[in-house]
């Protein structure tokens, strides 16, 4: 008999461990699967498992109206979900809401003429897609575009779409996500319904522009489709169950964790959208001298987390949850104080319903972590929870505003009212609304949004770690009683004071705030804050050599002490950098002028190729701005333009930003001898070859 050798042993163990491992599969190691765990960890590709086939899906599920949408903050997804319940309680439609990357495009030339897509659509940036529609933008423009069947002129001829848009008039390419991929699609072949809508973020009537574009679409596909309308009763999306068999204590109840993964105290990465890192704030002080205003600097250590990287000019996005006061506010309003603490499970009542957050979770939870319980109202809304309203004074009262568009701008728009300052305001603060279900809570407030802010540090000089500049907003509305306070800027102004023992509660309230800064089952203490990372265009030359200018007034300035601090060690290296001029301005260089200490120092290792141009607009009777300065210093702009020097711009778009792109035209034109439309077209041509580049928020 043949003598039996190790790796015959090896091999006859492996066959044996191998036959226990599928014959018992389920039994023993089967672990049920979180769909959190992957879709929201990841957020990266459609669940495993589920098809990317939309006509699949469809037919699947009984559908004849799918709703794509292309969100960054979560906006357009909002009116997505807006639109597949009005179509479904309305007309009639059987709709789903879609995420654009997470369905495959080469079979819409297949789409069946008895159904519709809708197409809702944000333009991020200059002029980009948002993330989740990137795949979807470059297959639709790519000229050598190919379908699954129709390789002819007019592939998408079955196609029936709606198209609605959301933009911002303050950046050069308004709206151009929709308006594009509209005309891509029309000349494809595809017949869009109704005219494409759309919303202006920048003059602050994004949802009355909403309003107003889809009724006359919703009668145009009524007419096309024969659908006949109906009165709208309010049907649930999400059914609500209450867990008598759970308590806080269990281990499966999410208390605010984002995924399964921060459940388990496993976090992980990719780190992204939907799965953030936690991560501790090494520092963190006041810019500011002066007692009524804050602007904090705050260092973000991401060495721990292995793989989360950034580069020079990318955004930090910092995950918020709301105010206690806020929350408190909120219970209160809707009559939730003795069930607050609750366990709850949350399941969507259509099999296309996403549920936006992780259950079994806690009333509280919901509200804390998930809900923009402090964001601007939608009158639709307001509309919306009239039926419920305890007294019938109070639902005339809703009915008046959810129908008249003057009468809500004065009651609720102008005042910047949360919805339970608003319930408070037309039934009295000692009355709830116990009757509204929290399932038309979840449809229609938008979830809670991560926070992005310019990096203000270079990851040459500083790769683990990560600078945050920014101003604690604090707003006082005239004619209102309140003041309006940032959500995200209001909690790191919390974490800053507990870290420097400015406050001597356990859980600092600044402005009357207070936070949850130790986070789910105190997963944050020792000053953390859950944030990812977002890569940005917004980049140095990637030749050093080249010069730069920079125009960065207030916290505009966060991405240009990066590019400043980069550019300065690299002269230090020995490596030849150009010149880089940075404009900057503030009220008074006694009380706001950021990081002043630090620009002596990076001119001593710039040397003659640093020069810094401040403004300080509140120092004289005149005041005085970037703008202003940019036009003194024209021939020296104009000659480094010359050089094929890259322009940049961070701040305000409203104003700043569209002036010094005015005054930028003006001095090309001057120096240049051209007409002033000539220096226009210059200023258009370097934005759309990259040269010009804008860092800008309304």
């Amino acid at each position: 008999m043949a003598q039996v050798d190790t790796l015959d042993i090896i091999v006859l163990i492996c066959l044996l461990v191998g036959s226990v491992a599928y014959f018992t599969k389920g039994t023993y190691w089967g672990i049920p699967k979180d769909p959190y765990a992957t879709s929201y960890a990841n957020g990266n590709a459609a669940k495993a498992g589920k098809t990317r086939n939309i006509l699949e899906k469809l037919e699947e599920t009984g559908k004849n109206c799918v709703i794509y949408y292309g969100s960054q903050t979560g906006t357009a997804e909002d009116y997505a979900s807006r639109l597949a319940k009005e179509g479904s309680s309305r007309f009639g439609l059987k709709t789903m809401v879609a995420d654009l990357e997470d369905y495959d495009y080469e079979n819409l030339d297949q789409f069946p003429d008895d159904k519709i897509a809708f197409f809702v659509l944000a333009t991020y940036g200059e002029g980009e897609p948002t993330d989740n529609a990137v795949e979807f933008y470059e297959f639709i423009k790519n000229p050598d575009i190919s379908f699954d069947e129709s390789p002819g002129d007019n592939p998408l001829s079955k196609l029936k779409y709606v198209a609605f848009g959301l933009g911002n008039n303050t950046y050069e390419h308004y709206n151009s996500m929709v308006r594009n991929v509209d005309s891509y699609l029309t000349k494809l072949g595809a017949t869009r319904i109704s005219s494409a809508g759309e919303g202006d973020d920048g003059a602050g009537t994004m949802e009355e522009d909403f309003l107003a574009w889809k009724e006359p679409m919703w009668k145009a596909l009524s007419e096309v489709m024969g659908l006949e309308e109906r009165e709208a009763v309010y049907e649930p999306v999400f059914q609500i169950d209450e867990r008598a068999d759970l308590s806080l204590e269990d281990d499966t109840v999410y208390l605010g964790e984002p995924n399964k993964n921060h459940l388990e105290n496993m976090q992980k990465g990719p780190y992204n959208a939907h799965n953030p890192y936690i991560a501790p704030i090494s520092s963190s002080k006041e810019l500011f001298t002066v007692k009524d205003r804050n602007c904090l600097h705050m260092e973000i250590d991401i060495k721990g987390s292995g793989n989360l990287t950034y580069t020079t000019g990318d955004h930090v996005a910092v995950w918020p949850n709301n105010a206690g006061k806020e929350v408190d506010r909120f219970v209160h309003a809707f009559g939730l104080e003795e069930k607050r603490h609750k366990v709850i499970s949350v399941k969507g009542l259509d099999v296309t319903a996403k549920v936006p957050f992780p259950t079994p979770t806690t009333y509280d939870t919901v509200i804390r972590y998930h809900m923009e319980i402090g964001a601007a109202v939608s009158r639709q809304f307001v509309g919306t929870l009239a039926a419920f309203a305890p007294t019938e004074a109070a639902k005339q009262e809703m009915t008046k505003l959810g129908s008249d568009k003057d009468y809500f701008a004065s009651k609720v728009s102008d005042q910047y009212l949360n919805i339970a300052q608003v319930l408070e305001l037309v039934a009295g603060s000692s009355t709830p609304w116990p009757s509204v279900p929290f399932s038309c809570l979840i449809e229609g407030l938008n979830k809670l949004q991560p926070r992005y802010y310019s990096i203000s540090s270079s990851s040459i000089v500083q790769p683990k770690s990560i600078s945050i500049t920014a101003v604690v907003e604090s707003r006082r509305v005239p004619g209102a009683s309140h003041v309006v306070k940032g959500v995200t800027t209001n909690y790191l102004l919390a974490l800053k004071q507990k870290q420097n023992g400015e406050s001597n509660r356990e859980d600092p309230d600044p402005h009357g705030l207070s936070y949850a800064i130790t986070g789910p089952r105190n997963k944050y203490d020792g000053i953390h804050v859950p944030v990812h990372v977002r890569h940005s265009n917004f980049k140095l030359p990637s030749d050093p050599s080249k010069p730069i200018i920079m125009v960065g007034p207030g916290t505009g300035v966060a991405p240009f002490r990066g590019f400043v601090q980069e550019r300065a060690a690299m002269a230090e290296r020995g490596e030849n950098v150009g010149q880089t001029i940075l404009f900057y301005g503030c009220r008074n260089r006694d009380q706001d002028w950021l990081y002043r200490d630090e620009w002596e120092g990076f001119k001593s290792q710039l040397g003659d190729k640093f020069q810094l141009f401040n403004a300080f607009s509140r120092e004289t009777s005149k005041k005085v701005y970037v703008q202003h300065h940019l036009k003194e210093q024209a021939q020296l702009v104009n000659d480094l333009l010359a050089q094929k020097a890259n322009f940049y711009v961070c701040g305000d778009a409203a104003n700043m930003a569209r002036e010094v792109n005015v005054v930028l035209g003006q001095i090309i034109a001057e120096k240049r001898g051209l007409p002033i439309e000539k220096g226009e077209e210059v200023v258009k041509n370097m934005r759309n070859n990259g040269s010009y580049q804008e860092d800008v928020w309304s």
